[in-house]
């Protein structure tokens, strides 16, 4: 960690994103913007530029505009493509309300959604075509659609046609998409949460909030030239840091294929950095110890950190070249990961710090679009998830003995509240006007953030004592043969009064057998055991469940605590 007079980097400001789109275009009009694959199996990666994006994206709104889109509720519907990110671009542009929707919902909850949003139009992609029959009846504000592709619902625009009819108006005069006026501070987005505790809400978020979060937050990151989108574009994570962030201040960003060509793409596009959620990188981590153990070298390699984390101490840095056979399983020139959505265990932070690549761990919520505090290139604090961004203010609610309470922030990039429900944004904020997280966390005396847990995921004895999950489960996450873990308050049958703490492991049996364990159960028994003793006795675990199958999740790649079975005999 560097001294707290470490100065903050240059980056672009901007008011919209329309200025944001003519900005970097004017800046870096050669500058390759978006790069990727039209099929997975192409060997022709398609670049686009800054200034050919600018054009599709003014081609475009342009086109919506004589459509009617203007100031209607729109929702977008697909995997990360340029089209979906031009098109996220573009609506923002002329003032529409953006929804968009994780294409892997079911057509029911994409229809409960459309619904409470009173969404109007519908643009997608053509992966979502059987889902979108449905909306037709089950959505009556629907007008129109614009599809990526082709689509069998009738009166659907290909979106290709749009742009070429955008491009035919722009060309006689017409000027309406630089004639919109924007009015930042207005409802710009609405983005329904992915609900890892039960139904989500509509969050509503201006461009304001957005494009502060970005230029504040990006006050604190160096960020490198080149990047892969693997995130999920309805995401705030997706769409604001990997699009809006990068996007504005040049950076090109290869717009991945899939969670299956993760590894290849990695080693073909030979990226800079990456902006992963934690469970991507707990499994490239373990890939580096998997590799190092079939080929018997994992001791070699725990040496090699050992003498390089000490040659660093005097001030010899040799990891690019001491650690190059291991980089080159992740292109070769990665420098730098920025994590967020979930905790991140230290030791892989470690792992990657000591072979050359920095892990930048934050906070963010959908709340604040998403970004709170992170660490930074040069300035980091073990265990924490940075300092509060520029213009942002955190204060912990009701600190306990420990200095733990409710994380609460306040600043530019806070939503305007839930969409039609003004009681539950009531109760998300305080007396102050500070935005209640749900998240339970401590600041130290130099003002780096720490998380505790979740609120909702809170286990709260008979004794009055308070146990933060989160806390026992990056313990027992340590433990070789882990590869998830959930900690809850069982619900004993056989003993309905009976308070037990439950640990339910998802192990890694193929590990655990090249190790020799056999008895897996009695393993893990004793293993809890050793954590227990580490621990106030209130949180010790009472019981380990093991499971067949990995935890459920979201397309954030969160478990779903809520579908967790918790019943114990």
């Amino acid at each position: 960690m560097r001294n707290k007079d470490y100065p903050l980097y240059e980056t672009t400001v901007f008011e919209d994103f329309r200025i944001m789109t003519e900005n970097v275009a004017d800046r870096y009009p050669d500058r390759t913007a978006f790069s990727f694959k039209k099929k997975p199996t192409d060997k022709e990666i398609v670049r686009i530029t800054f200034a050919q994006a600018r054009e599709y994206i003014r081609n475009l709104g342009t086109g919506l505009i004589a459509m009617g889109y203007s100031d209607k509720h729109v929702a977008l519907i697909g995997e990360s493509s340029f089209e979906w990110v031009c098109s996220y671009f573009a609506l923002m542009s002329i003032g529409s309300v953006v929804v968009p929707i994780d294409k892997e919902l079911p057509a029911s909850d994409m229809v409960d959604i459309m619904n409470a949003a009173a969404c109007e139009y519908v643009v997608m992609s053509p992966s979502i075509a059987a889902k979108a029959e449905k909306f037709g009846v089950s959505v009556p504000t629907i007008q129109g659609y614009v599809c990526f592709g082709d689509s069998t619902i009738p009166g659907t625009v290909p979106i290709e046609k749009v742009v070429s009819k955008g491009a035919e108006l722009f060309a006689n005069g017409d000027r309406s998409y630089y004639d919109y006026k924007i009015d930042t501070e207005r409802m710009a987005t609405i983005v329904f949460t992915s609900g890892t505790t039960g139904k989500g809400k509509g969050v509503m978020l201006s461009q304001k909030n957005i494009v502060l979060d970005m230029t504040n937050g990006m006050y604190y990151f160096a960020l490198t030239p080149r990047t892969i989108n693997f995130l999920p574009p309805h995401h705030t994570f997706g769409s604001t840091v990997n699009f809006v962030g990068h996007f504005a201040q040049g950076v090109e960003v290869y717009l991945s294929s899939g969670l299956r060509y993760i590894a290849q793409e990695i080693k073909e596009q030979r990226p800079t950095h990456l902006i992963l959620v934690p469970l991507f990188l707990e499994k490239l981590n373990a890939r580096i110890w998997a590799k190092a153990e079939e080929t018997g070298k994992d001791k070699l390699l725990r040496r090699m950190m050992n003498i390089s984390n000490a040659l660093r101490k005097i001030g010899i840095d040799v990891r690019r070249k001491l650690f190059k056979s291991v980089l080159e399983g992740f292109g070769g020139e990665l420098e730098l990961v920025i994590c967020g959505g979930a905790a991140l265990k230290q030791d892989i932070i470690d792992t990657f710090d000591a072979i050359g690549v920095t892990i930048l761990n934050g906070y963010g919520i959908t709340e604040c679009a998403p970004l709170v505090s992170c660490n930074r290139n040069q300035y980091r604090k073990k265990g924490s998830v940075g300092k509060p961004i520029k213009d942002e203010i955190i204060k912990i609610r009701e600190p306990n003995e420990n200095g733990e309470g409710e994380i609460c922030v306040k600043g530019p990039n806070v939503m305007l509240g839930y969409y039609n429900d003004p009681e539950a944004t009531a109760e998300v904020f305080d007396e102050e006007g500070f935005f209640r997280t749900g998240d339970f966390g401590r600041l130290d005396e130099e003002g780096w953030l720490y998380i505790t847990g979740r609120l909702k995921n809170l286990i709260i004895l008979s004794n009055g004592k308070n146990v933060y999950p989160e806390e026992i489960e990056l313990k027992i996450s340590q433990i070789r043969g882990v590869e998830e873990v959930v900690v809850y308050a069982g619900e004993s049958r056989s003993k309905k009064d009976k308070e037990i703490i439950v640990a339910e492991i998802f192990p890694n049996r193929d590990l655990l057998a090249a190790d020799g364990v056999t008895d897996i159960n009695a393993y893990f028994d004793e293993k809890i055991k050793e954590v227990n003793r580490q621990m106030v006795s209130y949180k010790s675990i009472g019981q380990v469940k093991l499971r067949e199958e990995e935890f459920e999740k979201n397309t954030s790649k969160k478990i779903v605590r809520f579908l967790i079975d918790k019943s114990v005999e």
